[in-house]
């Protein structure tokens, strides 16, 4: 229980609920007890002070009845019997904790702080100490007591207040104090101060003369040196009684990661008059803006005022207006003057007292109380040419002629940060800072992600850094899923609102209608940020969305961003998100919310689904990046709601787009959530494959039963890229038959692009290159980016192994940019690698290899395992030119094991090929024969002339090797006749393996080559 002697007798329980203690006996007991503090008191004193000289007939027993009734209201344990008597045991007292208040008060150094503990200590007073046992002789030296401390604490709350230049605001308060304490010297001095301080000398020098005289009349005493020694100061006007040019409280430690922001409001200060600081709550607008004002103080003659309005709007004592104003003229100074005629307005007569003054006004925490603030800023901008005026608030103050300066969270590293980088972010020094810590190589990507998830807000983070002691790091971060229970218990001489993370967007909350609180915590239920349209759809319920939403971004508690030409996307910082989440639980709206957002995104993704083949393209891909993280929450919810329709329209409306973005895994991811529908089981099998898995036969063999023609279309394009040509052709014809029939231009365009590469893979290049022509020009009709590049890589490979490297390498950079621009990342990974291609024939292998490792880095990084193998297999074909075998061999053995793990085994003919090359250059025949007769073998199955040719040549130069010129040279003319079977003759800058092998055999065998360019493989001694 908590008992009160500051004001009448009181009792409250724990969770503040009055007590009625009966019977005013029973009250004189408890106060007899409570005014002893917790010491035994004996049962003849207690029967003194209750009954005095008119005691019953037998005292005791009356003593113990009161004991038994005041022990039957507050409970046996709480009043305690212990020889020779009684006493209290009190959960809390308000006098302990007014003496608490008041010791720390005194102990502080910042005379704000001194100033806000005191006023909270004066705050327990509900009136006369003990004021209904005024006239009980045993409450009396307790209540004399009393009053001076509280008399005391008054003069220590006014003389911090002077300190902080409040004399106006004190002239008042002091001047009852000296009424009713005429002649206490102190009071005195502190109230001639504050006289002198407000201009008003001549009433500071009555006030001494005042007390003189009472003194020498009634007392026959003079005043004392000190306040002798003030008296003379006034007459003399000493410099050390001039107010202070600011009241800004003293700084405490380091303002991290704001030196930039500083100079930037500092330069916003030099051009407008009016500048307001605007961020969502425990952002740093009051610290920021105090530490510009600080810097600042010397640029303004009559100084630099802090003008603080946080909890204004809860006084009742007279309309805000009025209260705003008086707080304002209050801290600067401006009193009530008699003036003959109508009396002008308080706001007029402030803005009157500034109009000659050179002042910064920092108005702080303006928006709960923003009209009547901007109203009173107005008239003194308007009217004092020399104030200018800094704000902080969480919304616009709406005047003429405002710069808003947004104050950003700080700075956050990314997830890839390595430790050094990751220690110059801003969020990781403070959080550093304030807990005590030095961030390593195990503690800086924890602390990374707890930066991240608090958004870089700097009273969030600082509130987290007080649990690290306790916690560490590690559970940190677990525990931030709990967040509003965790961050909690701030410093104890912070404001309310900024003890608790909950508090702290309690706050904002709070200025908000019920329209805007609706639509605050509906949003919520989007992931990361959506669009207007979203919001209207999703969270509106017919409200005007567009204007709610403009007055909570207005009020920083929603974030507007927009990124070139885009939409704005609207979202909420991660905690106000968890905040806004409990409001709708508490709603009841949670599951609706979460269907009626499902369905939203899969009809946007369905809608969106055909554009991506179109001339707007671009512009749907990145409306699909914006929505990723509200299609996978989509998704989530389908699946758990068991809606596997809703789930299957979901990933078979998004699979190209995953294909596009090159994000293999979460394709994967997704279409086995969402169930075994014959279209998206194919769109899992393709993206399978080319993830590097064996294809699901069962669904190869069940192709022509689908119904989806894309999903039949897009999983032979898998199995031709992987080097499944007989798989992939049969898929493409049968796909393009369809497209054909129902006119699906697209349809056409993209299963003609892999017939270019299935015609190129049996050498028929003059089908091929008239095929790639005619897709080049349907998908710039399409308006396909896509589509264009595949035509442009066609085309360009066309034109490398013609020889023709200049148009190659000018197609490949035009494929390039294509898709940097519209970040096809697995894309641009090939055109990289045949850029790289076309270097290594011109033999400039510092281009070919940085071409190709870039290549390889991308398909690392999209998870692409495809034209990551592409790339490998260039580095390992400029490796071998360069003539380190070693690394080359290590990157062909990776490429064969690629293959031999996704069953295509076909597609490593180059590999074997360029492995028995290096044996041969090593010397080793045997083995290179081997690996020559192993491609060759592959490349009779696939059917393909210049694969067989290739192993042809490497087997020509393992017979050089060996000495068998004759045979050598027949290899060699029957591998030159399959290359110009197909048009297609090896170009001089391919020529190099031929060449050197040519070079062995020698001027002497031309009739050998003759006869080989005339024979079958059987003839040359191959099984048929």
């Amino acid at each position: 229980m908590r008992f009160g002697l500051l004001g009448p007798l009181a009792v409250w329980t724990s969770d503040g609920h009055p007590v009625r203690v009966p019977e005013p006996k029973v009250r004189a007991l408890l106060a007899a007890l409570l005014v002893h503090e917790g010491r035994v008191v004996s049962a003849d004193r207690l029967v003194e002070d209750l009954w005095g000289e008119r005691q019953p007939g037998n005292p005791l027993n009356a003593l113990q009845t009161k004991v038994s009734q005041l022990r039957g209201t507050l409970g046996r344990d709480v009043v305690l019997r212990a020889a020779p008597g009684y006493r209290i045991r009190a959960g809390s007292v308000d006098v302990e904790e007014f003496r608490a208040l008041t010791a720390r008060a005194r102990a502080a150094g910042d005379p704000r702080e001194r100033a806000e503990l005191f006023a909270s200590a004066l705050a327990l007073w509900r009136g006369p100490a003990l004021a209904d046992f005024a006239d009980e002789p045993f409450a009396a030296p307790s209540i004399q007591r009393l009053e001076e401390e509280r008399l005391a604490a008054q003069e220590d709350w006014a003389d911090a207040r002077l300190a902080l230049g409040e004399h106006g605001a004190v002239i008042g308060e002091l001047g009852g104090l000296v009424a009713r304490h005429p002649l206490r010297e102190r009071l005195r001095a502190l109230h001639i101060r504050a006289l002198y301080r407000a201009g008003r000398q001549s009433e500071a020098l009555a006030g001494y003369t005042e007390l003189r005289d009472r003194l020498a009349d009634e007392l026959g005493l003079d005043p004392g040196p000190e306040l002798a020694a003030l008296h003379q100061a006034v007459l003399e006007q000493a410099p050390g009684l001039s107010p202070p040019k600011s009241n800004l409280p003293a700084a405490i430690g380091e303002l991290i990661g704001r030196d930039e922001a500083v100079r930037a409001v500092r330069a916003r200060l030099g051009e407008s008059r009016l500048v307001t600081l605007i961020g969502p709550g425990g952002v740093g607008k009051t610290r920021l803006g105090v530490e510009v004002a600080r810097r600042l103080g010397d640029s303004f003659a009559d100084g630099v005022w802090l003008l603080e309005f946080a909890g204004m709007d809860r006084q009742a004592a007279c309309p805000p207006d009025e209260w705003v104003v008086a707080a304002i003229a209050a801290t600067l100074g401006v009193r009530e003057e008699p003036t003959p005629g109508p009396r002008p307005d308080l706001p007029d007569r402030l803005a009157e007292a500034l109009r000659h003054k050179e002042i910064l006004l920092i108005a702080d925490n303006c928006e709960h109380l923003v009209g009547q603030i901007a109203d009173v800023m107005g008239r003194v901008l308007r009217r004092a040419p020399g104030v200018r005026v800094l704000a902080t608030s969480q919304e616009p103050l709406g005047l003429s002629g405002e710069v808003l300066w947004p104050v950003p969270p700080l700075e956050v590293p990314g997830r890839s940060s390595d430790l050094a980088a990751a220690r110059e972010f801003s969020a990781i020094r403070l959080f550093e800072t304030r807990a005590g810590i030095t961030v390593d190589e195990d503690t800086a990507p924890v602390v990374a992600e707890i930066c991240r998830r608090l958004d870089g807000i700097p009273l969030a983070l600082e509130l987290a850094a007080t649990k690290v002691r306790v916690l560490g790091v590690h559970q940190l971060l677990n525990r931030l899923g709990d967040r509003f229970r965790l961050l909690a218990g701030g410093p104890r001489d912070a404001p309310a609102r900024q003890r608790t993370l909950r508090a702290m967007i309690d706050w904002s909350w709070e200025l908000l209608g019920e329209p805007e609180r609706v639509l605050l915590r509906r949003l919520a239920i989007h992931a990361e940020s959506c669009s207007l349209e979203a919001a209207e759809a999703v969270s509106g319920d017919g409200a005007d969305v567009l204007e709610l939403l403009s007055g909570l971004v207005d009020r920083s508690l929603v974030v507007s961003q927009t990124r070139g030409g885009a939409e704005p996307r609207y979202r909420l910082l991660e905690s106000v998100a968890a905040y806004a989440l409990e409001r709708v639980h508490e709603a009841g709206e949670f599951d609706e919310l979460r269907l009626r957002h499902a369905h939203y995104y899969v009809d946007l993704a369905e809608r969106a689904a055909p554009r991506l083949n179109g001339h707007d393209q671009r512009q749907w891909l990145d409306l699909l990046d914006a929505e990723t993280p509200n299609m996978r929450a989509a998704l989530e919810t389908a699946v758990q709601q068991g809606d596997s329709g809703l789930a299957q329209r979901l990933v078979t409306a998004l699979s190209w787009y995953w294909f596009l973005r090159g994000r293999l895994g979460e394709a994967s991811r997704s279409l086995r959530l969402a169930g075994g529908s014959p279209a998206t089981r194919a769109w899992l099998t393709g993206i399978a494959v080319l993830e590097g898995q064996r294809p699901d036969l069962g669904v190869l063999d069940a192709a022509e039963e689908l119904e989806d023609s894309r999903a039949l279309w897009f999983l032979g394009y898998c199995m031709s890229t992987v080097g499944d040509m007989q798989t992939g052709e049969r898929m493409t014809l049968l796909a393009l038959k369809r497209f054909e029939e129902t006119g699906d231009q697209w349809g056409i365009a993209a299963a003609t692009t892999d017939r270019v590469s299935q015609q190129m893979h049996k050498g028929e290049f003059a089908d091929a290159k008239e095929l790639a022509n005619r897709i080049a020009r349907m998908f710039a009709d399409l308006g396909d980016r896509w589509g264009q590049l595949q035509a442009s890589f066609t085309l360009g490979t066309l034109a490398e192994i013609s020889g023709d490297y200049e148009r190659a390498a000018a197609l490949h950079r035009e494929g390039l940019r294509m898709a940097e621009e519209l970040s096809l990342w697995p894309e641009a990974s090939y055109q990289l690698s045949w850029l790289g291609r076309i270097a290594l024939l011109t033999k400039d292998f510092v281009r070919a290899r940085d071409f190709h490792e870039r290549a390889r880095r991308l398909g690392v990084e999209q998870n692409f395992p495809p034209a990551e193998m592409y790339a490998v297999t260039g580095l390992a074909l400029g490796a071998r030119r360069e003539g380190d075998f070693d690394e080359a061999e290590e990157h062909l053995h990776r490429v064969l094991a690629w293959h031999r793990d996704v069953g295509y085994q076909e597609a490593g003919a180059l590999a074997l090929a360029e492995l028995g090359f290096i044996e041969e250059q090593r010397g080793n025949a045997s083995s290179a024969r081997r690996l020559h007769e192993q491609g060759l073998a592959l490349a009779r199955r696939t059917g393909d002339p210049r694969a067989i040719a290739l192993a042809l040549e490497g087997l020509a130069g393992v017979h050089a090797l060996a000495g068998e010129l004759s045979r050598a040279a027949r290899l060699l003319g029957a591998a030159d006749a399959a290359r110009r079977s197909v048009g297609m003759p090896l170009p001089a800058a391919e020529r190099g393996d031929v060449d050197r092998i040519s070079a062995a055999v020698g001027p002497g065998y031309a009739a050998d080559f003759e006869w080989g360019k005339g024979a079958s493989l059987a003839d040359l001694g191959f099984d048929a």
